[in-house]
């Protein structure tokens, strides 16, 4: 009678089989506690890591000793997504920037609120990553003109871009990107007090197949860049301008009939909403008079 073999896990092919069709499923942090199991797992936990095509830190990051994110990345020349969001406490240009150098297939970023990196990892993206599409840079109050210059210069191919609270830069810079990047489809200049009409215009212009804009907070926008986006940006799906005090209705107005979402309402429907809160209901008016 032939003896039962036991199959093990670490048994089936690493790279064939663990790797691609069952190890991509896990989240980041299940592996990372698979390399504590024994000096296999590790072993194996290495090889899917010189392997993977996502990087995603958003959920570990915090608690990630920057060392153990150099060792983890060390081997990996594929990367094609990386995401860095809540590492701002300790990721700085001494470890990304070996990362980017060796990862030029890189089509989206994410270093959303990395505070302690400097102009110098932007630089290494554009340089490095010419096949670049989506950039997080939300709340990189480090990121300034020529850097975001070097970007457009570089990775025309760009797609999306996040520059919420980068308030070092202004209208030259924003103009720049407009006039590089063609294919943009999404673009946050969300507070930014710097940004007028100058930058919106040049967008729109430029970027005609523009689908999301956030303009939150961008005080200095008003109605006539709104006018210009409603003319030339066709296929504009959502824009976001709360707290733009200069932007009124007779701009908007063209876009609701276009059926873009915009976050703020109409007059009417917010004073509805304010009269619902103070007499405690909502009182019925015919709107078809």
């Amino acid at each position: 009678m032939e003896e039962e073999r036991t199959c093990h896990l670490l048994d089936l092919p690493w790279e064939d089989v663990l790797v691609p069709h069952i190890l991509c499923y896990l989240p980041l942090q299940h592996l990372v506690s698979l390399q504590r199991v024994s000096k296999q797992f590790h072993s194996l936990i290495q090889v899917y890591l010189a392997n993977c095509r996502t990087f995603n830190l958003s959920q570990i990051g915090s608690c990630i000793p920057k060392e153990a994110f150099c060792s983890m990345l060390k081997d990996n020349k594929v990367l094609q997504s990386l995401s860095l969001q809540n590492c701002a406490d300790w990721v700085t240009d001494k470890e990304l920037l070996p990362v980017i150098g060796q990862n030029q297939h890189l089509q989206r970023v994410d270093m959303s609120g990395c505070a302690c990196l400097t102009r110098h990892s932007l630089v290494a993206v554009s340089l490095s990553c010419m096949h670049l599409q989506h950039l997080g840079l939300g709340h990189c109050e480090w990121v300034d003109s020529l850097s975001l210059r070097s970007l457009a210069d570089h990775c025309r191919g760009l797609q999306s871009i996040d520059l919420t609270a980068c308030r070092q830069l202004k209208d030259d810079a924003i103009c720049y990107l407009a006039k590089k990047c063609l294919n943009l489809k999404s673009l946050s200049l969300a507070v930014n007090a710097n940004i007028t009409d100058e930058s919106v215009e040049e967008v729109a212009k430029n970027c005609r197949g523009l689908e999301q804009l956030d303009l939150t907070g961008c005080l200095r926008v008003r109605n006539q860049s709104i006018r210009t986006l409603a003319e030339y940006c066709l296929k504009l799906q959502s824009l976001k301008v709360n707290h733009c005090h200069n932007v009124t209705e007779s701009s908007l107005d063209p876009l609701r009939k276009r059926n873009v979402a915009i976050d703020v309402e109409p007059p009417l429907q917010r004073a509805l909403v304010l009269l619902q809160d103070v007499l405690g209901f909502a009182p019925f008016i015919n709107l078809q008079i």
